[in-house]
């Protein structure tokens, strides 16, 4: 029988549509890659047996992202970055009073649940990962990516026949589940489906903002247990890219099964969900290292702020400190931002998600111009440590020395704040591999264009 559909408002105002099914122990959040459609998603027999088995081992919630399936329709130009899903997951959670869960991500779900599981690890009892890897783009440094020329002919099938039985055949023979090409039923199925999660424009913008992803940064900052599933002969996410990213996910355990099929309820169904459930019995209910998460430092200071001293005196320098305080705090309270210290002119703030800090950074230089002064601004992102109120980590290093390479009312951001911001709409100019001083290795940093 299918389960009962139920919507959660977001703060922003969005209805995102879920399902809880089961009673089991443990909470499981099923983060379903690219498209979805959670009633249509119980019509295939063998994907609703498989997700029935999730269901009978915990407590099974499944949703439709914004935009797809039976939540909000958003404009194609609006299509929510990796940051406001994390945002969705943590609605969902809600919802469903689920105050920590076992995250599962599948394919184009992989990066969203490895970005979640390091930014919110008080929410995070576990990680379960399957077909995905960190990156999705072709590079010199990540040869399994897949190329623009091929995300190209994909936008342009998905533009000529989203939707038609055409479309699912060739997806069922080319990377899906190439044994099933010919089963009718399968391919009627997977054109109704498809139908049914996404609009061709939503399906077109996703694939490639899905092409901007890369998290791989992010591996190292991963703290939970970890348990990796793949297929030796996934077509479309090759075994050495999954096999690189557990590399570098402390603890992380890899186990392959043989077969082709992309689709994860097909083909090893049974061994795949014993790994599972062994996996969910093992783990403990034990606190996650809540000190170290990944996060987004911001530094602020003013341009010339000896001189401007020096030019207005004691008096009203500090009103002008006072007047700029006030105006960087009420930015921090909009976007989201923790103000950890205040030293003398400048700010070290944190964010969850790297857009907010972005965005906070550039309404910050543009606030402070009423006042006379210009402020500089850095930002980068990476694994941090709190501890008493202060915060640690090479990341901080890092973030201070990018806004002392910047200029008046310019906002720097290393080349990990630019990775995840993928459909975001920002615009950043490359400025090329700089030197940070005291920090290892050079660094690829960017300006954030107005």
């Amino acid at each position: 029988m299918r389960p009962e559909t139920r919507f959660t408002k977001t703060a922003d105002g969005v209805h995102v549509a879920y399902q809880l099914v089961g009673d089991g122990p443990i909470d499981l959040v099923f983060v379903i890659g690219w498209t979805t459609n959670v009633d249509a998603i119980w019509e295939e027999p063998s994907l609703s047996r498989y997700l029935s088995r999730l269901a009978s081992m915990s407590r099974l919630i499944i949703f439709d992202k914004r935009g797809v399936g039976l939540s909000d329709r958003v404009h194609d130009a609006e299509l929510p970055t990796l940051e406001t899903r994390m945002d969705d997951v943590r609605a969902v959670m809600d919802a469903a009073r689920s105050e920590r869960a076992v995250i599962l991500g599948v394919s184009e779900g992989g990066p969203l649940s490895l970005l979640f599981a390091a930014t919110y690890p008080e929410r995070t009892s576990a990680l379960i990962l399957f077909g995905t890897m960190a990156r999705f783009a072709w590079a010199p440094d990540f040869p399994w990516g897949v190329t623009e020329e091929k995300l190209d002919e994909e936008v342009a099938r998905i533009d000529r026949s989203w939707g038609t039985e055409e479309y699912a055949a060739n997806a069922l023979r080319s990377w899906a589940a190439p044994g099933f090409a010919d089963d009718l039923k399968k391919v009627a199925w997977l054109a109704r489906y498809t139908r049914r999660a996404a609009s061709p424009g939503a399906a077109m913008a996703l694939e490639r903002m899905n092409y901007e992803m890369d998290v791989r940064h992010v591996l190292g900052s991963i703290h939970v247990p970890t348990l990796v599933l793949a297929k030796t002969g996934d077509l479309d996410f090759p075994i050495d890219a999954t096999r690189q990213m557990a590399s570098q996910i402390a603890g992380a355990k890899l186990v392959e099964f043989p077969g082709d099929d992309h689709f994860f309820w097909i083909g090893s169904q049974k061994q795949m969900l014993d790994e599972i459930e062994q996996f969910l019995t093992g783990i403990r209910d034990e606190e996650a290292e809540l000190d170290r998460v990944l996060a987004t430092v911001l530094f602020t200071d003013i341009v010339d702020s000896t001189g401007r001293a020096a030019a207005l005196g004691d008096r009203r320098w500090r009103e002008l400190l006072e007047a700029h305080h006030g105006k960087i705090r009420g930015l921090l309270g909009r976007f989201r931002g923790r103000e950890v210290d205040t030293a003398g002119d400048g700010f070290l703030a944190t964010f969850d998600g790297p857009i907010r800090a972005v965005r906070c950074a550039l309404a910050a230089t543009e606030a402070v111009k009423d006042l006379g002064v210009e402020i500089r601004v850095g930002l980068h992102t990476g694994e941090v440590e709190v501890s008493g109120g202060e915060l640690r980590g090479i990341a901080v290093h890092i973030g201070a020395r990018v806004a002392a390479l910047a200029g008046p009312s310019e906002v720097l951001t290393s080349s990990t704040v630019k990775d995840l911001v993928a459909g975001s709409a920002l615009d950043f100019v490359d400025l090329g591999e700089r030197q940070l001083k005291g920090v290892p290795a050079s660094w690829r940093l960017y300006r954030v264009r107005p």
